[in-house]
């Protein structure tokens, strides 16, 4: 019986892989329902003017493509690595922009390089 700890590489790519499955997927979901938090609250006025305060709308669209991605981890993780982690980016910048959850913003870079580092695992494991 082959044991997967042999080779802490694997391990590390499928921790990461089920981590960048299942956060987008249940935070995507929860832009339909807003039980984790009130997703609004976190866009910046600037995009507020540019989606025309149509917040509700944004953050189910903003739902659909964070479910796509979540899903994508599963079948094509290298790419899908990557489109996280630029979400992770412009995540990054509309808090700054925003001027608050600055908190928020440096969990968002480790999880940034975190979805950097599966697509760096990913084309021996894919």
């Amino acid at each position: 019986m082959k044991t997967i700890t042999k080779d802490p590489r694997y391990v590390a790519f499928r921790i990461l892989q089920f981590t960048f499955f299942v956060a987008p997927v249940i935070a995507g979901l929860d832009k339909f329902f807003y039980l984790l938090t009130n997703w609004s609250g976190y866009i910046a006025p600037f995009f507020l003017q540019i989606i025309n305060y149509h917040d509700r709308g944004f953050m189910m669209i903003v739902g659909v493509m964070e479910i796509i991605a979540g899903l994508g981890v599963i079948f094509r993780p290298k790419f899908f690595a990557n489109v996280i982690a630029l979400w992770l980016i412009a995540i990054i910048l509309n808090l700054f922009l925003k001027g608050q959850y600055f908190d928020i913003a440096l969990r968002d870079l480790g999880l940034c390089l975190s979805a950097i580092s599966l697509g760096i695992l990913s084309p021996k494991h894919e």
